[in-house]
C-alpha cells in the first residue's frame, strides 16, 4: 500500500542575534478555554511547589497578596505560562525586598522611615494603589533641602508603580529621582536616566521580564520628547526600538514590531552613515531583526527581503576586519532572513544563501571564542543544510545538517541550554528521519526516534507544550516509518501513541493546521494498522482522523493538503472495502480519489496523478459489476 511521507513542520531557527535581537520566542500557551481566575491559580500552584509562598509568607507577604499581583497580570503575559511565572516571581521579589525596607530601618528621617513602614504594610496586605498614594502624599511635604528623603520615597513609589504594573508612572519616578540632581537641566538626558533605561533593558532581556521592557519604553519615549540634538534623537529611537522590538517578539501580533521598525528607521534619519557609521550599521541590523520577525508572521515575503536589505547595508560598515563580531551576528542574521525566504520559495537560490551566510559567521563566530553563538549558527546551519537536503536527491546536505546538529550540541548542553538543547535535538531527530525514509534500513530511523525523545526530556507539557506537540509529531512520523517496515504492530501503536500526545497541545482552536496535519498523520498509522488486523476497527478510526483534518485543510485553503488527504482516505476505504466488500465503501474510495485527481492535474503535480490514475483504475475494475 503506498502512503504519502508524513508531514514535520519545519524546523526551528534559532533567534536572531544583535545589539537589539529580536528573534522569535516559543510559545508555551495555556489552554484558551481557561479563564483568567484558572490561570492564576495554575501560577500560584506553580511558585508554590517550588517553596516561593512559604518563603514568602515567612516575610509577612500573604498569599492572597501573591494572587492579586498574578490578577494584575495583563492577558497577553498571562497566556504565556513561561512568561508569567517570571512576571510573577519578579513582582513578589520586589514586594518582598518593599516590605525588608519597612523592618530594616533607614539612615533618613523620621517621616521616610514611617511612610516606608506604612507601606510596607499596604503591600503586605496587596493595598498597591493606597501605597503609591501614601508616597505621593508624604512627597508633598518634603521640601528642596530633604533630597535624600525624596530619593528614597521615589524609589519606593518605583515599587509601588510597579506592583501596581504601570509603565508609565514608573517612568515618571525616575524621571523625578534623575531631576534631584541640580546640575542637570532636564533629568531624562542625565547620566543616571540612561543607567536606570539600561537596568530595565536588562531585566527585561536577560530575565525575561515584559514589564521591565514597558518601562523602558516609557523612559525611552521620555528621552525622545528631550533630545536637543541628532546624536541624543538617535540614540533615543534606537533605544526605544530595541525594547519594542524585544517585547514585540513575546507578543502574538505585530503592533510593537511595527513600531520598532518606525522608530528605527527615524534612528536611520538621525545617525546618518556619512557621520556615524558604527551606530548607523547597528541600527541597520536591529532593524533587520525587527522585519525579520515581521516577515516570519506574515504571509508575503516583503518584509523578509527589507530584512535582508538591511543586514547587507549593516555588512557594508561592519566589515569583517573592522568588527568581526559583528560581522559575523548580521552574518547569521542574514542567513536566517534567507532561510526563512527559502522556505518559502520553491527553488534552492535562497537556502544556498543562507547556508553561505551561516558558513561566514562561524568563521569568527568560533567555539572557543563565543561557544554558545558558534552552536547557535550551527543549529541554523542544520536547518537550511536540512531543508535543502529535502529538495534534493542525494544525502549529502542531510549528512552535513546531522554534522552542523551534533556540533552544535557540544556546546548547547542538557545542563547548560536545555530548551535549546531539546530543540536541537528534535531538529536533528527530522534530519536523520530524512535520510532514514532513503535508505533501507533502519539505523536512521531509531537514531531520530532516540533525538525526539530525548527532546521530550526537556520539552514537558507544563513548560513548553507546543513545542512538545511537535516533537511528540515527529516522533509519531519516525515510529510510523519503522513500524511500516516492521512485521509486528508494536511501533504503529507507539506512533499512535505519540500523535494522540501531540494533539493535546496542538488543537483545533490553537493551531488549526498543525492539528489537521497531526489528523493525516494519525490517520495513516492507524490505517496500517488496520490492514494488518482482522477487524475493521481501525480503518474506521482512521477514516474518522482524515474526515477531522479535513475540516481545517480545506480545498480553498490548503488545496493539495486538501488533495493529499483525500487520497490517503480513498485508500482506507479500499482496505475496509478489501474485509467487508461493502460496496459504499468502494464507492466512497472513487470518490476521495475523483477529488484529489482533479487537484493535482490542476496544479500540474504529475508524480501524484500518475499515483491516483494508477489507484482509481484499480479501483475501477473492483466494481461489481451492474445487474
Amino acid at each position: 500500500m503506498s502512503w504519502l511521507r508524513p508531514e514535520n513542520p519545519p524546523a526551528s531557527v534559532t533567534a536572531d542575534h544583535g545589539v537589539a535581537a529580536g528573534g522569535d520566542i516559543r510559545d508555551n500557551i495555556i489552554n484558551v478555554g481557561n479563564s483568567a481566575d484558572e490561570i492564576v491559580a495554575k501560577l500560584v500552584a506553580a511558585l508554590d511547589q517550588r517553596g516561593d509562598i512559604a518563603r514568602a509568607a515567612e516575610s509577612g507577604l500573604e498569599r492572597e497578596t501573591i494572587f492579586k499581583l498574578a490578577r494584575r497580570l495583563t492577558r497577553e503575559e498571562l497566556s504565556d505560562f513561561n512568561q508569567a511565572v517570571a512576571e510573577l516571581e519578579n513582582a513578589v521579589q520586589i514586594a518582598l525586598d518593599v516590605i525588608a525596607k519597612g523592618e530594616r530601618g533607614t539612615n533618613l528621617d523620621d517621616l521616610v522611615q514611617r511612610i516606608l513602614r506604612q507601606v510596607a504594610e499596604t503591600t503586605k496586605r496587596g493595598e498597591f494603589d493606597a501605597g503609591s498614594r501614601l508616597v505621593d502624599e508624604s512627597l508633598r511635604k518634603l521640601d528642596e533641602e530633604h533630597r535624600a528623603s525624596k530619593e528614597a520615597l521615589l524609589e519606593a513609589g518605583v515599587e509601588q508603580d510597579t506592583l501596581r504594573r504601570d509603565a508609565a508612572a514608573v517612568a515618571s519616578r525616575i524621571e523625578s529621582i534623575a531631576g534631584l540632581d541640580p546640575t542637570e537641566a532636564r533629568a531624562v538626558r542625565s547620566p543616571k536616566f540612561s543607567e536606570r533605561w539600561r537596568a530595565f533593558y536588562s531585566n527585561g532581556e536577560e530575565k525575561g521580564v515584559n514589564f521591565s521592557l514597558e518601562v523602558a519604553i516609557e523612559m525611552a519615549r521620555l528621552m525622545l520628547a528631550a533630545a536637543r540634538d541628532a546624536d541624543q534623537s538617535g540614540m533615543a529611537q534606537n533605544w526605544l526600538g530595541n525594547a519594542l522590538s524585544r517585547l514585540g517578539g513575546r507578543e502574538s501580533g505585530t503592533a510593537r514590531l511595527e513600531q520598532a521598525v518606525e522608530a528605527y528607521r527615524a534612528a536611520l534619519e538621525e545617525w546618518t552613515r556619512d557621520c556615524v557609521p558604527f551606530q548607523w550599521a547597528m541600527t541597520q541590523n536591529n532593524l533587520g531583526n525587527a522585519l525579520s520577525m515581521l516577515g516570519r508572521r506574515e504571509s508575503g515575503t516583503a518584509r523578509l527581503e527589507q530584512a535582508i536589505e538591511a543586514y547587507r547595508a549593516a555588512l557594508e560598515e561592519w566589515p569583517r576586519h573592522r568588527a568581526p563580531l559583528d560581522w559575523a551576528m548580521t552574518q547569521n542574521n542574514l542567513g536566517n532572513a534567507l532561510q526563512t525566504l527559502g522556505e518559502r520559495e520553491s527553488g534552492t537560490a535562497r537556502l544556498e544563501q543562507a547556508v553561505e551566510a551561516y558558513r561566514a559567521a562561524l568563521q569568527e563566530w568560533t567555539r572557543d571564542r563565543v561557544p554558545l553563538d558558534w552552536a547557535t549558527t550551527q543549529n541554523n546551519l542544520g536547518n537550511a543544510l536540512s531543508t535543502l537536503g529535502e529538495r534534493e536527491s542525494g544525502t549529502a546536505r542531510l549528512e552535513q545538517a546531522v554534522e552542523a546538529y551534533r556540533a552544535a550540541l557540544q556546546e548547547q548542553t542538557r545542563d547548560r541550554v536545555p530548551l535549546d538543547w531539546a530543540m536541537t535535538q528534535n531538529n536533528l531527530g527530522n534530519a536523520l528521519q530524512t535520510l532514514g525514509e532513503r535508505e533501507h534500513g533502519t539505523a536512521r530511523l531509531e537514531q531520530a526516534v532516540g533525538a525526539y525523545r530525548a527532546a521530550l526530556q526537556e520539552q514537558t507539557r507544563d513548560r513548553v507544550p507546543l513545542d512538545r506537540a511537535m516533537t511528540q509529531n515527529n516522533l509519531g512520523n519516525a515510529l510510523s516509518t519503522l513500524g511500516e517496515r516492521e512485521s509486528g504492530t508494536a511501533r504503529l501503536e507507539q506512533a499512535v501513541e505519540a500523535y494522540r500526545a501531540a494533539l493535546q497541545e496542538w488543537t483545533r482552536d490553537r493551531v488549526p493546521l498543525d492539528w489537521a496535519t497531526t489528523q493525516n498523520n494519525l490517520g495513516n498509522a492507524l490505517s496500517t494498522l488496520g490492514e494488518r488486523e482482522s477487524g475493521t476497527a481501525r480503518l474506521e478510526q482512521a477514516v474518522e482522523a482524515y474526515r477531522a483534518a479535513l475540516k481545517e485543510r480545506t480545498l480553498d485553503r490548503v488545496p493539495l493538503r486538501w488533495a493529499q488527504t483525500q487520497q490517503n482516505m480513498a485508500l482506507a476505504y479500499q482496505a475496509l472495502f478489501a474485509k467487508t466488500a461493502a460496496p459504499e465503501h468502494l464507492d466512497s474510495a472513487l470518490k476521495a480519489l475523483v477529488g484529489a485527481l482533479a487537484e493535482y492535474r490542476k496544479a500540474g503535480a504529475q508524480y501524484d496523478i500518475g499515483t491516483v490514475e494508477r489507484l482509481h483504475i484499480e479501483m475501477l475494475a473492483k466494481m461489481p459489476a451492474s445487474p
